[in-house]
């Protein structure tokens, strides 16, 4: 009787685990769409810091906004920066 109240609770730790892990996962990034008219931006946050922002203008080519150190300063830059995954193969 003990080792399968023992067996239960570790199972039920383990599941409990897994769901909080995905929750975790799914509120890490987000991506904001907006247009002024003149462009449509693109702002990509990780775990509500600003990671990037794509901007397609209405004439020219695409480019990026990466923020600088903590300043809040922007530099531009011609190629996206962020990796952001696609997949999960295996969590805890």
């Amino acid at each position: 009787m003990g080792k399968k109240l023992l067996l239960l609770a570790l199972l039920s730790c383990l599941t409990l685990g897994s769901l909080q892990a995905q929750n975790s996962f799914e509120e890490e990034e987000q991506i904001v769409i907006r247009n002024d008219g003149e462009a449509t931006f693109f702002e990509y946050r990780v775990n509500g810091v600003l990671k990037e922002i794509k901007v397609i203008p209405a004439v020219g080519p695409t480019y990026y906004l990466v923020p600088k150190g903590e300043g809040g300063d922007l530099i531009r830059v011609g190629e996206s920066t962020v990796l952001i995954p696609k997949w999960v193969i295996f969590t805890w």
